[in-house]
């Protein structure tokens, strides 16, 4: 190890790249003031201060990887516009663009809300925020806002089942994902929060406990109505025309975005009642639809009990995770 390394702080720009060369990970570099650390490395190795150094810039970027992981842990996906890092508490979210941290401070307050006022039995459909942080890149002073979100071991996005179920998921199957996305919803709107992005990507399923998390409360408004900040580009067509056309966004929008979700899961193997009850919720009119997702659950369930009778445990059959 460097002298460096043995405790005295690195004076060159040589003893800087053999410290950082030397180290295998974060712990190695950075100290109790890991701020401080970073910032004589980063000023030693710079390719401003080192032009045309191959090594250093080579050292330079070798220490801002690990400055990102000491800070936030490693990537583990990409979402709408933030990204998630695994940390040791669950899931660091942090958004990519500062434009966006009305959003995330959005999702925080959304989260709060939840816990502080929604049923504590419906609790279980929300995920739990830790913390929430903000973090500051040293060398631009840029400061962006994350949450740290409670794991969530096991569970699946309802984008992923589709995948890999491409003919559709059995309706019989499908039906407890319906009814647990209602009841979300429902516990939602009656503690004065609408998700506003009821999307695939969003709904979170535990196959084999067939429990449910809405995720990805950052385009969120309050109850009983409001205007979004934001929509998910990629799934633009799916919103309501009224609401993209900037009208207030009510406990319907959930419903139609849960929907939709429903629909597309289930694809052509719907039944031709289920298929008609589907149309009930994405009438043109949003005057015509259904705005109370328990008035809603009541007669989805008396539905079921239609078309396959009592209700009964039927296990999720256990799918690959899609490349």
């Amino acid at each position: 190890m460097s002298r460096a390394g043995r405790g005295a702080a690195p004076a060159t720009c040589a003893e800087a790249i053999a410290l950082i060369e030397a180290a295998s990970g974060p712990g190695e570099l950075f100290g109790a003031d890991a701020a401080r650390s970073y910032r004589r490395l980063a000023r030693l190795t710079h390719p401003d201060t080192c032009p045309g150094d191959e090594r250093a810039a080579r050292a330079f970027a070798k220490l801002t990887s690990f400055w990102r992981d000491h800070q936030t842990g490693p990537l583990v996906a990409r979402g709408d516009i933030a990204n998630l890092y695994r940390v040791s508490q669950g899931l660091l979210k942090l958004v990519r663009d500062p434009a966006d941290n009305d959003l995330m401070r959005r999702e925080a307050e959304a989260l709060t809300q939840l816990r502080d006022q929604a049923d504590a039995r419906f609790r279980a459909y929300f995920p739990s925020l830790v913390q929430a942080r903000r973090h500051e890149e040293i060398r631009s002073g840029i400061q962006r806002h994350a949450n740290l979100i409670g794991p969530l071991t096991g569970f699946r996005s309802l984008a992923e089942v589709r995948s890999a179920f491409p003919a559709g998921v059995d309706p019989r199957d499908a039906a407890w994902m319906w009814r647990r996305l209602l009841v979300a919803a429902g516990a939602a709107h009656r503690a004065g929060v609408i998700h506003g992005a009821v999307l695939p990507e969003h709904v979170m399923i535990h196959p084999a406990e067939h429990g449910l998390v809405l995720v990805d409360w950052c385009y969120s408004v309050r109850a009983p109505a409001g205007r979004l900040r934001a929509v998910v580009q990629r799934y633009r067509a799916w919103y309501p025309p009224e609401v993209l056309a900037g009208q207030l966004a009510g406990p319907h929008l959930d419903i139609w975005l849960a929907t939709r979700c429903m629909t597309e899961l289930i694809g052509g193997r719907m039944p031709p009642r289920m298929a008609a009850f589907a149309r009930g919720c994405l009438l043109a009119s949003p005057g015509r639809r259904p705005w109370d997702a328990w008035r809603l659950l009541a007669e989805f369930d008396e539905l079921l009990e239609r078309l396959y009778g009592p209700r009964t445990y039927r296990p999720f059959p256990p799918f690959a995770r899609p490349a």
